[in-house]
This record gives C-alpha cells, structure tokens and sequence, in this order.
C-alpha cells in the first residue's frame, strides 16, 4: 500500500475506487467554446489520468459501469451500480467510492444508493455541468474533490454524499435547480452538509433520517424495481395520464401537486379511485421544497392517500420503488415516509 508523508510521519493512503457511469463529466464537444457535447465518451482511465493530483490523496482503482447520458438512467444500471458498490465496500481494501455520474438524474441515482447500500464507508457521487473539452470544465476540480471528501475519515457514516462546485450536499436532500449554472445543486429544505475547498472538507450539518447501514432496505434482497409514476398537476387538468399509467401497471403514483400536493378535481377523483384498485397514491408538490401537510386542504384519510413529508417527487419516487421491494401495506410505507 502506498504511504503519504503528513507532518513528519508515513501515513497509509485510503484506497478509493471510482465507478464511471458516464454524464457531462465524461462528455467531449468539438470545440473548448461549444455548448453542444456528446455526454459519457470520456472512459474512467482517461477522467483519472486528467487529475494526476489524486493519487497524492488515495491509491485509486477505476471501473465503467455505464457510458450514458444520465436522462438515459434506468432500473438496470441503478441495480447494476448498487450490487458493484455494495460489493466493494465489504472489501477491506476498499475505504470508499466515488460515482461519476450526469447531473440530470444524480440526486434520484444518490438518493437510491442512500437507501439500499449498507454501509458506514463513504460514497460519493460527482458530475459536471461542463463537459470535458469546455473551456474552464468543472470536472477536474470537482472529481478531485470529490475523492478528497470520499478519502476523509470525517465522511464516514454521513450516508450517500453529493459533491459539486465546492459544496457537500446529502443525497435525500440534494437536487438539481438550474439547467445550465455551475452552482446548479442545492439542499432547499435543510442546507449543505459542508464545503470542500480544493481537497479541504468541512462539515457542519448531519442529515437525521435514516441511511445505508441504518435502513431497512438492502441491494441483496432486490431483484427488480416496480413501476412508479409521476404525474404533474396544473389548471384545466384531466385525469387520463394518471388512469393510463394505472391500466398501463403503474403500482404507484406520484402527484407533483400544485402548492401543498393539490389536484385538479377530475384529477383528485382519478386518485381516489386508483386507491380502490390497489395503487399506492402519494401526494407530492412540484415546488420543489416544502413540507406537504396530512388532511389539511385534502382529507387524506377519507381517500387512502399518503404524503411525501418533504421530499421532492422525483425522491418520493424513488422511496416508494424501493419500499414495494418490501411491502404493500400503505402504514407501513406511510412510516417510511416519516423515517426516510
């Protein structure tokens, strides 16, 4: 094992794998002042090799798990990425990861790993929000952050960690704000975790809900993810999304609710209704932040209805595919909700 010289004394590295899964961080443009760019070209030994300064931080191994655009993320490779993490971090030589990973679909991505790897070791998704022959791409200083913050004894048991623009954010509370601005990732309920300042961290939050080696969830006793949609509500709205995707398997739904989860009536009818048949149906709201209140505008007890606490509707997606891994039973789901 490799040894770093701190303060006088000889000091093992911490081993580090980086798993690639593509994204903008991976992306190649023809020109260094062209917006437009191929997402996920770029392999795991070349994102290394550009940031030769992290080998003074960890001994690093790479792998490709995926070369895609991360709106192109699906149940396969979220399983896939899930099974090879928690492998490696019940190896001994292995003190953390990092996942480079496309910024559209990082917090879901996060946010599942939060849930069903069990694990007190760090693990740490990274992307870009320019690609790799932009001028000024924030990659480079992102990943070497990145793997700063998964190298650093202090991450430990803080859960699933998204790292960008010099800034640690948790995974259930992370979310992509803005399509195109560097500090695009935001905490909006509960604030950043910490800052890492070129390798520097710092903490001075800690998310209280339940995570990794807390949860009841884990990547073994999962084989397949159920559908779970997400329909959005707005003025004159119908109901047919919502009764198609119930026709079409849905086993749950997810309402991005106007204001506090409201519906248009035709829609709030067709809700109802999928409760009768079986579907769990959350409210949620497409605000993007906030706190959504049981049986305050909507008696939710009347019509079976359960709520997201204050996840976003992309993260209440993710909690219900993941607790029908386990149960049906809607108070039982209803605690997960409240736990996680």
């Amino acid at each position: 094992m490799a040894l770093a010289l701190t303060s006088g004394l000889l000091l093992a590295k911490p081993n580090i794998v980086i798993l690639a899964t593509g994204g903008t961080i991976a992306g190649s443009s023809e020109s260094s002042t062209n917006s437009s760019y191929a997402a996920g070209v770029v392999g795991v030994d070349r994102l290394i090799a550009a940031v030769p300064e992290i080998k003074d931080i960890a001994n690093i191994k790479g792998k490709q798990v995926s070369n895609i655009g991360s709106q192109d993320m699906n149940d396969a490779i979220w399983l896939k990425l899930a099974k090879e993490v928690d492998t490696l971090l019940k190896q001994k030589d292995v003190d953390g990861i990092v996942i480079t990973h496309g910024t559209d679909t990082m917090e879901e991505t996060a946010y599942f790993l939060d849930l069903v790897v069990h694990t007190k070791k760090p693990i740490v998704l990274v992307g870009a929000m320019r690609n790799a022959s932009s001028m000024s791409s924030d990659g480079a200083l992102n990943l070497y952050n990145a793997v700063s913050v998964a190298a650093n004894k202090q991450s430990y048991k803080k859960g699933v960690l998204v790292v960008m623009n010099d800034e640690i954010h948790a995974a259930r509370e992370a979310t992509k704000t803005d399509t195109t601005s560097l500090n695009t990732f935001a905490s909006p309920n509960a604030g950043k975790l910490g800052t890492v300042y070129y390798g520097k961290v710092n903490y001075y939050m800690q998310s209280l809900r339940k995570h990794t080696y807390e949860s009841d969830f884990n990547i073994e006793d999962i084989k397949t993810l159920p559908r779970v949609d997400i329909i959005y509500a707005h003025p004159n709205d119908t109901s047919d999304l919502l009764e198609t995707a119930v026709k079409n398997g849905s086993k749950a739904i997810v309402l991005a609710g106007m204001g506090d989860g409201n519906a248009y009536p035709s829609v709030l009818k067709a809700m109802a209704e999928a409760v009768k048949k079986g579907v769990i149906v959350v409210r949620g709201s497409r605000t993007g932040s906030g706190y959504v209140v049981r049986n305050e505008e909507v008696n939710d007890d009347k019509y079976g209805f359960l709520t997201s606490d204050n996840l976003n509707v992309q993260k209440a997606r993710v909690l219900l595919q993941v607790a029908l891994t386990k149960t049906s039973d809607k108070e039982k789901i209803k605690e997960y909700f409240n736990e996680y």
